[in-house]
């Protein structure tokens, strides 16, 4: 029995946004745009995986009260909600990559003590994004 991760969510509050930064600047590819009840779903992955990122709203259900909408919404404002950790093999060039399209800079390149080089950005709804690689012994 194989089990396999197949998708994972970040809530965005600008679909339009996000589908530059995901596209443009990490070259992940679009694989599906879908609304639905007034909301949207874009599913983006990298071309090497079949994982995709759910980019979705910050509550994605239509019979949700306004309070909670609200609420999730301020989470997502203030860089509150989860968001997602890739792998590369130059976290040095993907840091400058990134940080040359304009991304915000939460770390710059840093040996960690737990065996990777890594970095941090924030994406355009405030989600954290961190970017590493197995440290070069």
């Amino acid at each position: 029995m194989n089990i396999n991760l197949s998708q994972c969510f970040i809530a965005v509050d600008d679909h339009d946004k996000a589908i530059t930064f995901y596209r443009d600047v990490l070259g992940l590819e679009v694989r599906n745009d879908v609304g639905f009840e007034g909301m949207r779903w874009v599913t983006v992955g990298s071309p090497e995986q079949d994982v995709e990122i759910v980019l979705e709203p910050p509550l994605a259900d239509p019979g949700a009260p306004a309070a909670d909408r609200q609420a999730m919404a301020e989470l997502l404002a203030k860089g509150m909600l989860r968001g997602v950790i890739f792998s590369t093999d130059d976290v040095d060039a993907t840091f400058e990559r990134i940080r040359a399209a304009g991304g915000e800079v939460m770390q710059e390149p840093i040996d960690q003590p737990y065996g990777v080089r890594d970095c941090a950005f924030r994406d355009p709804a405030g989600n954290m994004l961190r970017f590493n690689q197995p440290r070069k012994q």
